[in-house]
């Protein structure tokens, strides 16, 4: 089945609420449009599409294919033109640019005294909330203009400027390079997940230490504090330092609580900071704290006066569910997080826009693992047929190695012994070509192999003899990783015991509150 054609002019359209589209339409008649203008055309056309075809397009017949990409481009620039003017799309950068625009249409008029008078009130504004990358335009700017306007009363002007140039240059350069590190650690990340070994480790931590910029810890205000933790936070992740990734995460949060403007401002951080929050706390398996952390999320989020656009609800349904399945994880009630699966399912498709298919993968080793915890092995399978089955995507390597050795199991406990020689071969040889062959990996694949050999009365002490090879790893500091996207010891302690997998990890669960 061939993939639905994406248009980036349609994905716009379709997310366009009806008042959106209605300010729209007011838009093109102020501009005094005529109603067979071919763009406007074109804008009703597409807005009556369930998906993009361009020969539906074409049939209309008011415009040529040769034309098409150039009215494309032009309705798509109106209506961002239109959405711009929206007040709802009015945030505080956008209105500091404006400012800042105004200031330079009055500087080019010669109108020094109204320019000067605007740039000053916007980098005040500018300043208090944090946006110090358009201050520091404003800065440079007024320096422009004090150049043509020049009066004695403003002597001390020049000195003045110079100085808030340097202290915002300077915590621009900060911030700048605490991003360009905090983006660095994430991207190797996704690329590679967490270290293996300690060469790794090693390699890792000289690589972080080499880029943290020399700073005074005073001189930070909000915008570069938030960047320091974001480094250190995806440093500890990568080192499996996760009690390191909490502190940092919960620094992150608070931050936001300490200075709760930038919560409205910046709502995008603020929930990202929840997020690694909440997974670090589902790391070390902190149960009370999760808990109440996933409470507040889902409360504030509530808020009348929180943000909310596409792109926040995108992620608000994103995080909430995320750790709603892992508090299910933590307390193994598998069979009571089933119920999220089809609320999940239907997310995915009402944010499908928003909600890239690495995340969508994410969702569905979830899933897979419910069903496993519920001993619906079909239905486990299903859903990480769709992530080794997927070849287009580039994730994680931990997450693709896990998904085909839960595959493996998933196919054992279903009776599928047919399909078991093929997919160890096949998953030996994909964790070979991905040098992601881990002591736990290796011994659950040599464990599936020879299944076959294994008598019936002699399973028990099988998996008693893995079970106790396992063990060793659980606290081990680059294998334990292994039982962070799969209970393996709680299965196997399932096998001995012959209870369900589910009913193990509540057992723990209950012992250790």
């Amino acid at each position: 089945m061939t993939k639905p054609q994406k248009d980036n002019l349609f994905i716009l359209i379709r997310s366009l609420s009806k008042s959106e589209k209605r300010q729209f339409k007011l838009y093109i008649g102020r501009l005094g449009v005529n109603e067979d203008s071919k763009f406007l055309l074109l804008f009703k056309v597409m807005e009556k599409l369930k998906v993009y075809d361009e020969s539906a397009i074409l049939k209309e017949g008011f415009v040529k294919k040769q034309q098409l990409s150039n009215l494309k481009a032009h309705l798509y620039k109106q209506i961002l033109i239109s959405l711009r003017l929206n007040p709802s799309h009015q945030n505080l950068r956008i209105q500091l640019r404006e400012q800042l625009d105004f200031a330079t249409i009055l500087y080019h008029k010669g109108l020094y005294k109204q320019s000067l008078k605007i740039l000053d009130k916007a980098k005040t504004q500018a300043v208090t909330n944090q946006e110090k990358n358009i201050a520091y335009e404003i800065v440079e700017l007024e320096k422009v203009v004090e150049s043509q306007y020049i009066t004695r009363s403003l002597s001390n002007r020049a000195d003045e400027l110079t100085v808030q140039a340097k202290i915002l240059s300077r915590q621009n350069l900060i911030a700048s390079k605490l991003s360009n590190l905090s983006l660095q650690l994430y991207g190797l990340f996704l690329k590679t997940g967490y270290v293996k070994n300690d060469a790794e480790y090693q390699k890792v931590t000289d690589y972080f230490n080499k880029r943290l910029p020399k700073f005074e810890l005073s001189e930070l205000g909000f915008r570069e504090k938030l960047w320091l933790y974001k480094s250190y936070l995806w440093y500890s992740f990568l080192i499996q330092d996760f009690k390191s990734c909490y502190k940092y995460s919960r620094k992150w949060v608070d931050l936001f609580y300490d200075n709760e403007a930038m919560i409205r401002l910046n709502p995008v951080f603020f929930l990202r900071g929840y997020q690694y929050l909440l997974e670090a706390l589902f790391f070390i398996k902190h149960h009370e704290k999760f808990k109440k952390a996933l409470y507040e999320l889902e409360q504030i989020v509530q808020k009348s006066w929180f943000p909310h656009d596409e792109n926040i609800d995108g992620l608000v349904f994103l995080y909430v569910y995320s750790n709603k399945i892992n508090l299910h994880f933590i307390e193994g009630t598998f069979k009571e997080g089933l119920p999220l699966i089809d609320e999940v399912v239907q997310g995915l498709q009402v944010h499908a826009d928003q909600i890239d298919e690495h995340h969508v993968m994410v969702f569905y080793y979830k899933i897979a693992s419910l069903y496993f915890g519920t001993e619906d092995y079909k239905n486990a399978i299903k859903y990480l047929s769709k992530i080794i089955n997927n070849k287009s995507l580039q994730m994680r390597e931990d997450l693709l190695c896990f998904s085909r050795i839960l595959n493996l199991v998933a196919h054992y406990e279903a009776g599928e012994d047919y399909e078991l020689d093929r997919l160890i071969k096949n998953t030996y040889k994909f964790l070979i070509k991905m040098e992601d062959l881990y002591a736990v990996q290796r011994e659950m694949v040599t464990f599936l192999r020879g299944l076959g050999d294994i008598y019936p009365h002699q399973l028990k002490a099988a998996f008693e003899q893995l079970h106790q090879k396992l063990l060793t790893y659980e606290n081990h500091p680059y294998e334990r990783r292994a039982f962070l996207y799969l209970d393996i010891i709680s299965w196997l302690e399932s096998k001995i015991v012959n209870k369900s997998t589910g009913y193990i990890i509540k057992e723990k669960f209950t012992k250790s509150k």
